[in-house]
């Protein structure tokens, strides 16, 4: 796998006291008639401490009301019950929630454009997985597809927010507005086999939700990216940067082809 570090992950790295690690698992539009699942946000310092509280709820208000970057991670400080630093912080937002749609699927509902043969692996079916939800598939896991597991509500809203407040593609797998908020997908259930993981998780409570505890899990990997982006598997030259990239530890993937 290529490095490919780009200048938010510098910055990243150089001023890691000034950083934040925002974790959000992503509910659906209207996930507020949802008990089982909702939206849930934990934040953590450069010291990874949980900044505030953990808090769970629908972020949808909060994403309408945001008028810029800024104000869209103060919103997120601020629902955390903490509000956000005057100096010059930069935050690492990661987010479980596909944030891309194939290639294949992307030119066929925009443009009409069919593939080939179509495999009767529905693991393998390019218009229902990302190149990223391939390669995690031939090491074992099952991820979910943003086209036929009834979580488009959920890619949707996670794409919606980047278009909104990290437009730019840095590199695959990273989105930026330029200056202060990187964010990037996270996979939580994927790194429960994660040596790496489960030492970092040692340092907190439960937070009494799973829902709390997968945005745990997430703000985890982007403090990862930011600090020790060794640990994470990344993706190679070949992958679309417009499908995007699931980050999570080596040590949690069947390394056997």
């Amino acid at each position: 796998m290529t490095r490919n570090m780009g200048i938010s992950e510098v910055n990243q790295r150089q001023n890691s006291d000034h950083n934040f690690y925002i974790g959000w698992d992503v509910g659906g539009w209207n996930c507020d008639k949802n008990r089982a699942s909702r939206d849930a946000l934990v934040i953590l310092d450069g010291n990874l401490s949980i900044v505030g509280k953990p808090w769970r709820g629908n972020l949808r208000s909060a994403i309408n009301e945001a008028k810029t970057t800024l104000g869209w991670i103060e919103k997120l400080f601020r629902l955390c019950g903490s509000s956000l630093p005057e100096f010059d912080a930069r935050c690492v937002l990661a987010i479980d929630t596909p944030l891309g749609f194939s290639e294949a699927f992307v030119r066929l509902v925009s443009e009409y454009k069919a593939i080939g043969e179509v495999t009767g692996e529905s693991a393998m079916n390019p218009y229902l997985f990302r190149q990223t939800e391939l390669f995690l598939y031939q090491r074992g896991l099952r991820p979910l597809s943003p086209v036929k597991d009834m979580i488009g509500s959920q890619a949707t809203k996670g794409m919606h927010v980047l278009s909104r407040f990290a437009p730019r593609i840095s590199s695959c797998g990273v989105w930026t507005e330029g200056e202060m908020l990187t964010v990037i997908e996270a996979y939580p259930s994927a790194c429960n086999g994660s040596a790496v993981m489960a030492k970092l998780r040692r340092r907190f409570p439960l937070l009494g939700h799973q829902d709390k505890e997968d945005a745990l899990t997430c703000a985890l990997v982007g403090y990862l990216y930011a600090l020790e982006p060794e640990r994470l598997e990344r993706p190679n030259d070949a992958i679309p940067h417009g499908e995007g990239w699931i980050w999570m530890p080596v040590d949690a993937l069947d390394q056997e082809e």
